[in-house]
């Protein structure tokens, strides 16, 4: 049976919340007096520089399109849902953020690689895990999941505007490109030429009467 949330667990909830620190990063587009174009993710200390505009990557750049109180939220406790394939649980948990409008992030866990990030993460491989700011959420509970989103602030029913699209699902670990072949080894026209420049073997022409033993140097 569900245990109803007691007011020190969800006040444990919110310092926990609050503790991280889960601003959307910025990068500034500085022009200097000279012209030339530098980027930082610190606002421009030189009163002479010019900050063009801020650009959002990531996540942030889907929020930027959300109602205040939405994207204050969620700057706030960002929600990240961690799923795998075949995974009724990890379908609830989604149709449960996607129904009540909460924006998240996916990562996907598939490979060796992603098992092995995902415990060091929360300490095992179990599907689905989430994270609403600095509470982790291990497994599906309806009630459960509802009880901590309610803490954090996230309205009850969805505000997304009809413009919002979703970040595409992401491995939790990233696939890293496949590296070139060696060049050590020579081409085989390379070792062909090679050949042909190569100088033949000498001839022995056996015992003269000035070497008879036919020794060659």
């Amino acid at each position: 049976m569900q245990k109803p949330l007691v007011a020190p667990l969800l006040a444990s909830l919110l310092m926990a919340l609050v503790s991280v620190n889960a601003q959307a990063q910025s990068v500034y587009r500085i022009v200097g007096p000279d012209g030339k174009v530098t980027f930082s993710d610190r606002p421009p200390a030189d009163a002479s520089a010019q900050p063009t505009r801020t650009v959002n990557t990531g996540p942030a750049a889907a929020n930027a399109t959300l109602p205040l109180e939405l994207r204050q939220v969620t700057t706030r406790f960002p929600v990240t849902l961690y799923t795998g394939s075949d995974c009724a649980p990890c379908n609830s948990a989604r149709n449960l953020l996607t129904s009540r409008g909460v924006p998240f992030t996916e990562r996907t866990v598939s490979t060796n690689e992603d098992i092995a990030a995902l415990q060091r993460l929360s300490g095992n491989s179990s599907l689905p895990f989430g994270t609403i700011g600095g509470q982790q959420l291990a497994g599906f509970s309806d009630t459960e999941w509802t009880q901590y989103l309610d803490a954090a602030g996230y309205p009850k029913q969805s505000q997304l505007p009809a413009t919002y699209r979703a970040p595409a699902p992401s491995p939790l670990v990233a696939i890293k490109a496949a590296e070139p072949a060696s060049a050590t080894a020579p081409a085989p026209s390379s070792r062909a030429a090679a050949q042909r420049t190569r100088p033949p073997a000498p001839v022995n022409e056996g015992p003269t009467p000035s070497n008879p033993a036919g020794i060659r140097f």
